[in-house]
């Protein structure tokens, strides 16, 4: 056997005692029996699990599996109902990239997913990552899988210096040199499963690692200083207002956001733009009339590339009320739940602020 060859067998050895149950998963154990993964399924976590972990991902997985089975039946789904079981997972762009997969899986492959990377890669919201680990994990075909495991076990097998996102290349270099023509899906798993429990970003558990034998930053001392970054640029801060407007009746005003731009299509309350610190507070028209004022205290939340600050108006509204943005929703009508992250913190700061709002007393809760 090459050198590589035996350094993967030494992996898949560890993995077949140490592999993570996981609801999408099928064990190297059943995989031997002839268990064969759900394409699906592993597409679906594989979406979910971006920029996100599994600890998160676990619930949101069962509950989308439990409601929609299958591609076709993610496919055949409502857009809301969809996004809104997505709501509180982030990066909202994947959840609207997911159904028009879903749909492109049934239109253009009669509901199949192709066991074909070139024909992962040209379905909508599936880069290069998510083609890899499609093609390895469901089809077991030999496709080196780059995550931020994978990318901290190889710059410490090889004490590899260059910072990220620089060195990218050079560790998928190594990534593919490793990976195995026999059970590469397995072994796609096994080494993201190292990086996660032992070769993690601090205090790597070196002395019960598999692959400490040939690992050169073990061997140099240097293993927990890698991978090196490149430090980040601060974040800016923006802000903006968003209002929270309730019927005499109990209903709700909220308003689906545009499919373009951070949320897109979520649903939300109705608000102005969100500016840079610094910049005058950005002028918006209440979405209906009332007498708003503002709620103690703000909103605060981090996106990826900024901060944002929300100030929350809240009013009473007459049961006549016409609202020129949005439109009104009962209770039994949506959950708070279903709504963005950044939205339902404004919800929260409303419930928990015990101050009054408007004329009658409080009624907003």
């Amino acid at each position: 056997m090459r050198e590589n060859d035996n350094i993967a067998a030494t992996l898949l050895a560890w993995y077949d005692l140490h592999a993570r149950e996981m609801p999408w998963r099928v064990s190297p154990q059943a995989r031997k029996a002839g268990v064969r993964p759900d394409p699906y399924a592993i597409w679906l976590s594989e979406i979910m699990l971006q920029q996100t972990t599994v600890a998160t991902v676990r619930d949101y997985f069962r509950r989308f599996i439990a409601r929609w089975p299958t591609v076709r039946d993610l496919a055949a789904a409502e857009d809301a109902d969809v996004m809104g079981e997505w709501a509180g997972l982030g990066y909202y762009a994947r959840a609207r990239n997911l159904l028009k997969c879903a749909r492109a899986v049934v239109a253009e492959h009669e509901g199949v997913f192709p066991a074909d990377h070139a024909a992962l890669l040209r379905l909508p919201g599936i880069g290069p990552y998510t083609a890899a680990a499609v093609s390895s994990i469901a089809f077991d075909l030999p496709h080196a899988v780059l995550d931020g495991n994978v990318e901290r076990v190889m710059a410490r097998i090889y004490n590899l210096h260059t910072p990220l996102p620089e060195a990218k290349p050079q560790l998928m270099i190594q990534a593919d040199k490793h990976t195995p023509a026999v059970r590469p899906g397995d072994y796609a798993q096994a080494v993201m499963d190292l990086g996660a429990t032992i070769c993690t970003p601090k205090s790597p558990a070196c002395g019960i690692c598999p692959w400490r034998t040939p690992c050169s930053a073990r061997a140099a001392g240097t293993a927990a200083e890698l991978p090196r970054k490149t430090p980040k640029k601060a974040k800016p801060v923006r802000h903006g207002t968003v209002y929270l407007g309730r019927r005499k009746d109990g209903a709700w005003l909220l308003e689906t956001r545009p499919e373009k731009g951070l949320l897109g299509g979520m649903l939300g309350w109705p608000g102005s733009d969100w500016v840079d610190a610094g910049l005058p507070h950005p002028e918006s028209d209440p979405p209906a009339q009332g007498k708003w004022s503002a709620s103690p205290g703000d909103v605060r939340h981090t996106f990826t590339h900024f901060h944002l600050i929300l100030r929350v108006m809240t009013a009473d509204l007459a049961q006549d009320c016409t609202p020129h943005r949005g439109s009104f929703k009962q209770p039994d009508a949506f959950c708070p739940s279903d709504l963005p992250t950044v939205m339902r913190k404004a919800f929260d700061l409303l419930r928990s602020d015990a101050t009054p709002h408007g004329t009658e007393g409080g009624t907003l809760l």
